[in-house]
């Protein structure tokens, strides 16, 4: 058996680093880039302007981020749920047509095997689901959020007007929430869609997400 090589923790934990990397960037961007833009908002109607540590409480800065992280768990969760049972003929992000998949075989505990794995039980049902489980309890956390940044920035706005604010249950029979959600799901579906329909006819070597090069385009390789 050949022994392998010793890998760096860049090499081993890359991919997370440079995404994580990415992701902090632009959320400090974004923060930057908002309150300049709030405060430029403010200053327009009369309203004081804030600083930033002030700003990143507010509900123009809430609203804004979570509004796409609940996109983005909700996209997530239903594609791992939807590629449980459904199928796209010829794309790498589908398991096969017609044979059972290693991912489909029923856990078999060993010494190595997560600690759910080997005690069963109801610790093993929810481990078997605990992926789509974590992805909607982030989306439900992330609605709850946009939810309530959304409101107190739309009663801000309100107030800047001199015009009565919404309670919460008022607030939800409005549009401008349902506007902001809507307008990002459709897009994390269209993108879902998009990396589904074209793998099965466009490659990308190296990447996981896609078929090797070689491969026909009727096939899951």
């Amino acid at each position: 058996m050949t022994k392998r090589k010793k890998m760096t923790f860049w090499h081993r934990n890359g991919l997370s680093i440079v995404l994580l990397g990415l992701m902090l960037i632009s959320i400090v961007l974004q923060a930057y880039t908002g309150w300049k833009e709030y405060n430029n908002f403010l200053k327009e109607e009369g309203g004081q302007v804030l600083p930033f540590t002030q700003y990143l409480n507010s509900g123009h800065f809430l609203q804004a981020t979570f509004e796409n992280w609940e996109s983005e768990f909700l996209q997530m969760g239903l594609f791992v749920l939807l590629t449980v049972s459904l199928r796209q003929q010829g794309s790498a992000e589908s398991k096969d047509l017609y044979e059972p998949e290693e991912v489909d075989r029923e856990p078999v505990p060993s010494p190595r095997a997560p600690w759910p794995v080997r005690k069963g039980g109801w610790y093993l049902t929810v481990y078997q689901n605990s992926l789509s489980i974590a992805l909607f309890l982030m989306f439900f956390i992330s609605l709850g959020l946009h939810l309530y940044g959304s409101w107190i920035d739309y009663n801000a706005e309100q107030s800047l007007k001199s015009e009565p604010s919404d309670t919460l249950l008022d607030f939800l029979t409005r549009t401008k929430f349902w506007f902001e959600s809507f307008q990002n799901w459709q897009s994390e579906f269209l993108s879902v869609f998009a990396i589904v329909v074209l793998s099965i006819f466009l490659r990308q070597k190296g990447s996981a997400q896609s078929k090797p090069v070689d491969t026909p385009n009727d096939e899951i390789e």
